[in-house]
């Protein structure tokens, strides 16, 4: 392309079938419709969609935004992409460390990977050099390859691999990123090992151009200036002094805290298993990602990640245990074996639902080395439950376990679980911020009023956030209008916040495209029936009643008229021609 600010206009495609390796030059025009990370992925994802994960010819695709390797704050991120063998849905990823950027500075805008090697092998990438390795490390854990190629990697390179639940066969297999990173939701690790890809290593020694330094720097120190000022982000009870965890006792204490499979909303004792005791007990200490001041990961002093607010919840409330080494323990086995520690807590408290069994520290480490050797808990809730004939009791939507916020304390995230397009995540609009931590402004959490249009609008928002790409959490401080300078004064392409908006419904519809090319539909915009039965835990002045089914599908519905849908959930050909997508 000829502008080389911002974008490469090199994409990597690999073979692994035929070792061949290419170079695709993407049109101009399909970085202005689709700007990078994940709108690109999903633009060469598209013709594949409806594939078998375990089809070689399925991609796996990895993109950087035209932000990344540049001063813009939380520009560090990526996006991983490919079918989800958990869900048959589409599945992206955003991904911090260091891999987003050192592709970048290798000269790439995104990694395309197709093909299965015939025995284990590795991706080694310096700049224009790329190998194709034997690998002898088939059955190692993230930490063993970590530690194993710490003698051959240049300095600063970036390592992502798969454990040994992806290669015995697991459907929650995550892909680990510089140790402390994770691509974890839908199992897309599984179809790194289905490739026989055990690794990808990247470094990069160029750069990423900006057409405006002086205009990206006055930025940055905008964006700087909102985030210091935000209590959520940086303040003493903020991301930035206790990680996620901070939402630990604000989960609680608004009776949203999913317990016992979902069936209460309060956890006796919480405070006990809050992030100032993991501080107090484990002495952590800041941990990032590349190109962030936030600093959300904390890392415990023996080298061992403290969990996010998700794993803190889902391996205490969810399942029971009031044990805070055992957290820490099958955290770290989670990301040591290569699983997501969100689905196998929701499997881990479905399994106790069924069977009665408490977990013990013995019985709940053996139970995750069984989910990584593959039987049937190594599938998820949806599998498990369904095998047993209890599928009332896997807690997930499109087969994607639920995330630790319960839908019936945040009407908001109950209608934002059903629409999004990878299966029960909190992210795809992350109406958390507006219902419990009031940003940008404060909606009624009990009300479905309005919702539909906020849930859209977030999602197209994050769509483009996810595409430039930054970190979703710092749009608690900052909007699109920061970033949009931002990009602005990186490309030198003049370009609206609502330009990029409209950019983020594009990428938004084109992924309900391909959810509907694999068959679906408003039955599968839908939350678990306990949701619409069975109260939470009300107290302290809170009633918490089951949703009113009716009302949740009447703003489904209203979603539907908003996203442009037809009333089935399914895009229509009038849109899909508006937006480009026809082609």
């Amino acid at each position: 392309m000829k502008e080389c600010f911002g974008w490469t206009g090199t994409v990597l495609l690999i073979d692994l079938t035929t070792k061949e390796v290419t170079l695709d030059h993407p049109d101009p025009a399909i970085y202005r419709k689709y700007i990078g990370g994940r709108g690109l992925a999903g633009h060469y994802l598209s013709p594949h969609a409806t594939r078998e994960w375990a089809d070689p010819t399925l991609p796996i695709l990895i993109f950087t935004g035209p932000l990344t390797g540049t001063l813009a704050p939380t520009s560090g991120r990526g996006t991983i992409m490919s079918r989800s063998p958990l869900t048959g849905a589409i599945c992206d990823t955003s991904v911090g460390g260091r891999l987003a950027t050192q592709l970048k500075y290798a000269g790439y805008d995104g990694l395309i990977i197709t093909g299965k090697s015939d025995t284990p092998c590795g991706i080694e990438i310096l700049d224009s050099e790329v190998q194709i390795t034997p690998s002898n490390l088939h059955g190692a854990t993230s930490n063993e390859v970590f530690t194993h190629l710490e003698s051959s990697i240049l300095t600063g390179a970036s390592v992502a691999c798969i454990g040994p639940a992806a290669e015995n066969g697991s459907r929650l297999a995550s892909i680990m990123v510089d140790r402390h990173h994770s691509a974890g939701r839908g199992g897309l690790g599984l179809i790194w090992a289905e490739k026989n890809l055990k690794y990808l290593m990247v470094k990069g020694t160029g750069e990423t151009h900006v057409h405006d330094m002086d205009a990206l720097k006055e930025t940055r120190e905008d964006i700087f200036r909102l985030t210091a000022a935000s209590p959520v982000l940086m303040g003493q009870h903020g991301f930035s002094c206790w990680g996620t965890g901070s939402l630990f006792d604000l989960m609680d204490s608004r009776s949203m805290m999913p317990t016992d499979n979902f069936q209460k909303t309060r956890f006796p004792n919480a405070h006990q298993l809050n992030a100032a005791a993991y501080k107090k007990k484990f002495v952590s200490q800041k941990h990032g990602c590349s190109g962030c001041h936030i600093l959300c990961k904390k890392i415990a002093q023996d080298g061992r990640p403290i969990p996010e607010y998700e794993a803190m919840a889902h391996f205490t409330a969810l399942i029971g245990n009031h044990n805070i080494d055992l957290v820490l323990d099958a955290n770290d086995v989670c990301n040591q074996l290569g699983m997501d520690p969100i689905s196998v807590g929701s499997t881990l408290a479905c399994h106790r639902e069924i069977t009665g069994q408490e977990y013990t520290q013995k019985s709940l480490m053996n139970a995750l080395h069984k989910m990584a050797q593959g039987d049937d808990l190594g599938h998820g809730s949806f599998f498990f439950a369904n095998t047993c004939g209890r599928s009332e009791t896997s807690m997930s939507v499109k087969g994607m376990d639920l995330p630790a916020y319960d839908p019936r304390g945040a009407y908001g995230m109950a209608l934002a679980y059903a629409t999004s397009t990878r299966g029960g995540c909190h992210l795809r609009a992350y109406p958390l911020s507006h219902e419990v931590l009031r940003k940008p402004v404060a909606t009624d959490r009990f009300s479905f009023s309005g919702k539909a249009r906020i849930i859209k609008i977030a999602e197209d928002i994050n769509a483009i956030v996810d595409s430039l790409t930054a970190c979703r959490f710092t749009f608690l401080a900052a909007s699109l209008e920061e970033y949009t300078k931002a990009f602005i004064a990186v490309t030198g392409v003049q370009i609206s916040g609502q330009d990029l908006l409209e950019t983020g419904e594009r990428i938004y519809y084109n992924e309900r495209i391909m959810n509907a090319a694999n068959g679906f539909s408003a039955s599968d915009d839908d939350l678990p029936a306990r949701f619409f039965t069975e109260p939470g835990t009300s107290g302290g002045g809170v009633d918490i009643p089951p949703l009113d089914r009716t009302e949740f599908l009447a703003a489904r519905a209203n979603y539907y008229r908003v996203r442009k849908l037809d009333e089935n959930g399914n895009p229509t050909p009038e849109i899909t021609k508006r937006l480009g997508l026809d082609q």
